[in-house]
């Protein structure tokens, strides 16, 4: 049978509800040969992942994910293959979890004064063990838990979505500067979901030019959010620049509809494609 692996992963050392360790033990499940761990601003959970996963004979990908501003919005770029022990890297990384504490406290201060009282405590028991990586999906689900909001998504388009009253903007790199971060630890940029940048200003291929120009090496051309039309177009877009084809669920474990791990699996051949292009022929 043809390898094949999900490569875009979170747990719940950001923002997803799996474990590492339950994550690995899900993707042997899910009959996956390989999962990249891309959790966002922390690579914590890539060494326990790690050593559940070699009695699995299950490959760890190390990953990241990091969110750059363009044009005042938010896109998101994953690095494959970094070397994810690197002390500057980590010490950046723990700079940017302490920035996501500070912005959750931020939120929930100016939910207070919608008259919503949640105690930061209660969100930390949801976002769990993570260094920080405390985000908005997580107050999200403590409204949710406290019953004032119907649903998730609710919580986002009545209160800490853009433009929501409790909204409060994140710290975001340039484009460059996530890819160089990225590239400084030996690690491959992939653009992520494409889909959902936002694309008022410019169109979409003008985008990936210039994020192709800045240093982006990859687009995630499968996504759980993106049909076949979709996919179709990005891996044109790939085409045309040069870029390599990465894909994954963007699995959050129980944080969205459905656990979505596996539900996007891609050949194995992409992910040799990714360590033949950063030099690597075994990870650690």
């Amino acid at each position: 049978m043809q390898k094949v692996a999900d490569l875009h992963v979170h747990t719940n050392i950001s923002d997803g509800t799996f474990s590492p360790e339950k994550v690995v033990e899900y993707a042997r499940m899910q009959g996956l040969d390989g999962i990249a761990i891309t959790d966002h601003d922390t690579c914590a959970a890539i060494a326990p992942a790690m050593a559940l996963a070699g009695d699995m004979n299950i490959e760890i990908i190390p990953g990241v994910e990091l969110t750059a501003e363009l044009y005042d919005d938010e896109i998101h770029i994953l690095g494959y293959f970094i070397d994810w022990q690197d002390e500057l890297f980590t010490k950046k990384l723990e700079e940017f979890c302490r920035v996501r504490e500070e912005r959750a406290k931020e939120i929930l201060r100016r939910l207070g004064e919608q008259g919503i009282d949640l105690k930061y405590e209660d969100l930390m028991e949801i976002a769990g063990p993570g260094p920080g990586s405390v985000g908005r999906l997580h107050i999200a689900q403590l409204l949710y838990r406290k019953g004032k909001v119907a649903c998730i998504r609710d919580a986002f388009t009545k209160y800490i979505g853009a433009d929501s009253p409790a909204y409060v903007k994140k710290f975001k790199l340039s484009p460059k500067e996530a890819v160089d971060m990225i590239k400084s630890v030996g690690g491959v940029a992939a653009l992520a979901h494409p889909k959902t940048i936002n694309t008022d200003n410019k169109s979409l291929k003008d985008i990936v030019c210039m994020l192709a120009a800045e240093g982006i090496q990859a687009i995630e051309v499968y996504h759980s959010d993106h049909n076949a039309g979709d996919s179709a177009e990005f891996k044109k877009i790939a085409d045309k620049y040069g870029l390599l084809i990465t894909g994954g669920s963007d699995c959050h474990g129980l944080g969205k509809k459905e656990v979505l791990l596996g539900k996007i699996k891609v050949p194995y051949e992409l992910v040799e494609k990714l360590r033949l292009s950063v030099g690597r022929t075994e990870i650690g």
